[in-house]
């Protein structure tokens, strides 16, 4: 009898597991229904879908998005990853839930080569973040600074153009001279004069070219597709030598940093003020502010200043390189620029940067270029802070959200004839490149638009109006217009690969500047 008892008990016990079993998916799916993920392609095991990322992921991204729509999901290695490919699914993680996705993923890029992370670009959404951007749009992108700064803009851009003058009849590789005169400028509103020379050793610590090779190289590397990001078990392995790389640059920068930091601090420690008004300067007297809610340290004053090299010297040069090229391909555009140039300008002077906003079509050439060939091809990776609702779509925390830029500039849907380069199709529009149209987003938009599109504007405009109205461009060795490459070279930034030569003769004399 007592046998029969348990066994009963047994059996009653496995009936009430049995019904306990069936019944908790029932109340999970009803406390925690399924999610519904942004469609996308079906990952493999370990790898995800990273064999389907090519070495222009923007254009991968392309493709896929004609299958699985505006928004999809992928997964790199066991990471969701989200592509937004039009201007409303930008708008939904730029603008409507901005401060969700306004941190970024910790990627080996931002460990290594920005200071841990001390920079804008990578930081993640906080504290120091919110700091650092205060201080750039306070203290150094403000319209009264950039003003102070106009001198430095004059003279390397009168530099620039005396230049090229002298070598009038001859190729040139305009790509040089542009960064050249890029980082001259951005050099010298950050940390003053004699920290660079053109070429040649002297007290320096680097020449021109050498940093920027190393900017160059700072923007291979973080853009660069690192395994070990996405599959981090192979982390250890380094199987690409990202991370070596990577290092090798932190240490060169780190070195050219500290010799700036140090000999300012030595100038202000014995009153020297020949350097005041630069942004090292500045960083450091805000380094002694005991209000600040987060203390400046070196390694953070160097991930600001490095921010402000790249971001400043590459972009410019970049854009304007991008523009030449479509120039170059499309001649009518040119006179058409020109005609314009005369009828504002005239033929005796110049263009300064006041008169850049009485040049609309110079203003389309830019803007055109920017359409086609985005420097952030990806925009720099955003990052989902929570879980979020997005479209109708569930996206989870930990999401890293990257915004296709040069798809959107490609979209017929948007674009008129949208493979055709024609500046004519921003004529009489207030078109807003700053943020506000997700058509056209060279800056970014939300919490993370670039700080310094001020500045980049000042340097774009009245450069490139100076090239085409002060000379008379011609290819080389019978080359064609359509011969000119727009073949791209990918980074975080995305440049020509082949760099394009001319002759330039000049059509106004030299003295006029």
């Amino acid at each position: 009898m007592p046998l029969m008892e348990n066994s009963a008990w047994a059996l009653l016990a496995l009936l009430c597991l049995a019904a306990l079993a069936f019944l908790i998916p029932i109340i999970n799916f009803r406390q925690h229904p399924k999610r519904k993920f942004p469609p996308g392609p079906k990952p493999w095991p370990v790898i995800g879908n990273l064999h389907l990322v090519g070495s222009h992921p923007h254009r991968s991204f392309h493709v896929l998005s004609q299958k699985y729509g505006d928004i999809m999901q992928l997964k790199y290695g066991k990471f969701p990853v989200v592509v937004a490919s039009s201007p409303e699914m930008a708008k939904q993680f730029l603008r409507l839930h901005d401060k969700v996705f306004a941190s970024r993923p910790a990627l080996a890029a931002g460990k290594y080569t920005s200071f841990d992370y001390s920079d804008v670009t990578w930081a993640p959404y906080g504290p120091h973040w919110r700091q650092a951007r205060k201080i750039y749009l306070s203290e150094v992108f403000n319209a009264k600074k950039l003003e102070s700064f106009e001198y430095i803009r004059i003279e390397e851009r009168r530099n620039l153009l005396s230049r090229l003058h002298s070598l009038s009849g001859k190729p040139v590789v305009l790509k040089d001279h542009l960064s050249r005169y890029s980082l001259s400028i951005i050099s010298r509103m950050v940390f003053g004069d004699g920290y660079i020379s053109e070429s040649g050793p002297n007290k320096s610590i680097v020449t021109l070219d050498e940093l920027h090779e190393l900017l160059d190289e700072w923007f291979l590397l973080n853009g660069v597709f690192n395994f070990g990001d996405w599959i981090p078990w192979l982390n250890f392995l380094d199987l690409q030598g990202c991370v070596k790389k990577m290092k090798g640059l932190y240490q060169k920068l780190d070195r050219f940093l500290n010799y700036v930091i140090d000999d300012h601090q030595t100038r202000r420690a014995i009153g020297k003020d020949s350097i005041q008004g630069d942004a090292v300067d500045m960083l450091l007297q805000l380094a002694e502010d005991d209000n600040l809610e987060i203390k400046l340290t070196r390694d953070r004053i160097k991930g600001l200043i490095q921010d402000l090299l790249g971001g400043g010297a590459d972009t410019a040069s970049t854009t304007l390189e991008w523009a030449i090229h479509e120039i170059l391909r499309n001649p009518r555009v040119i006179e058409k620029a020109k005609v314009e140039l005369d009828r504002v300008i005239g033929r005796n002077r110049w263009v300064e940067e006041e008169d850049t906003s009485k040049l609309p079509y110079i203003d389309g050439i830019i803007m055109e270029s920017m359409r086609l060939h985005p420097l952030g091809t990806l925009l720099i990776p955003h990052y989902a802070m929570e879980d979020c609702k997005v479209a109708g779509y569930d996206i989870s925390k930990g999401t890293t959200i990257l915004i296709n830029t040069w798809s959107m500039g490609r979209n017929p849907n948007i674009w008129d004839a949208p493979e055709e380069f024609l500046p004519e199709r921003f004529l009489d529009k207030d078109f807003d490149v700053t943020g506000g149209n997700f058509s056209l987003l060279p800056f970014g938009s939300g919490r993370r638009r670039c700080p310094g599109y001020n500045l980049g504007l000042k340097m774009v405009r009245p450069t490139l109006a100076n090239l085409l109205h002060g000379f008379n461009w011609n290819l080389v060795d019978g080359m064609r217009p359509e011969d000119v490459s727009v073949e791209e070279f990918y980074g975080l930034a995305t440049q020509p690969k082949k760099p394009v030569t001319i002759i330039m003769n000049p059509a106004l004399p030299d003295h006029l500047y």
